[in-house]
């Protein structure tokens, strides 16, 4: 049985209302050799909804994210959503999302159930249209870096935290680049996994109003959080 929070992120399409989330956009061009890939986007909590809270969300609501080791050769320190790429071997983009996030994170796959699979969103600078599998964690199991050499953290982040308007913004990359970001936990999400996000959110009940006109360096904020000194 799906909660009743998560009902809408289950069943209604992500969508960009502002028009600030070119990730959602993103598809291969028609001539473009394209690698297969799927990330499972975890939400877990507990199966009551919240009555008092904005769509009901509950108040120990989480998503899983992972930390991309600084020495990976794409994507780099970014924050991601567990996930990779297809082998031959799979059966299908939710067999992928699993596979991936278990060997990832060491969660046991027999404990999420997959609510939606959502369109394929393409990453030009790797070539992989990815898939996005949303799901609930029925039964939570423990986590953490399996990996070294892929990751450098795995964490379970307050939904609260990520729609709190003061851990919102929008980030602009040297190479032209921008779209929605989040900062919390030590770290800025931006790009796919927060394109990802900030579509769910749009659609979920649960976002609070933020200030879309915030709009900042991206070079800039990863070196405050590097340093912990904020420009003034």
């Amino acid at each position: 049985m799906i909660p009743e929070w998560l009902r809408r992120v289950a069943s209604v399409s992500p969508t960009d209302p502002h028009g600030l989330n070119p990730i959602l956009n993103r598809r291969a061009p028609r001539d473009a050799r394209v690698r297969q890939a799927s990330v499972l986007v975890l939400f877990g909590g507990s199966p009551e909804a919240d009555p008092m809270a904005r769509g009901g969300l509950p108040a120990d609501a989480d998503v899983l994210l992972t930390q991309r080791a600084a020495t990976l050769r794409q994507h780099s320190g970014q924050v991601a959503f567990p996930g990779g790429a297809a082998d031959p071997e799979d059966y299908g983009a939710i067999h992928t999302a699993l596979r991936e996030a278990e060997e990832e994170t060491g969660l046991d796959p027999s404990g999420i159930r997959p609510l939606a699979v959502l369109p394929e969103l393409f990453i030009p600078p790797s070539g992989f249209d990815v898939t996005p599998v949303v799901a609930y964690w029925e039964t939570p199991s423990p986590v953490g870096v399996v990996d070294p050499k892929e990751a450098t953290r795995v964490v379970r982040v307050s939904l609260h935290e990520l729609l709190d308007p003061d851990n919102r913004f929008q980030v602009r990359h040297r190479l032209g680049y921008q779209g929605p970001a989040f900062q919390v936990d030590g770290m800025l999400v931006w790009g796919f996994t927060a394109g990802v996000l900030a579509g769910l959110f749009a659609v979920s009940g649960w976002e609070i109003e933020w200030d879309h006109h915030d709009v900042r360096d991206l070079d800039v904020v990863l070196a405050e959080l590097e340093t912990g000194v904020v420009e003034s």
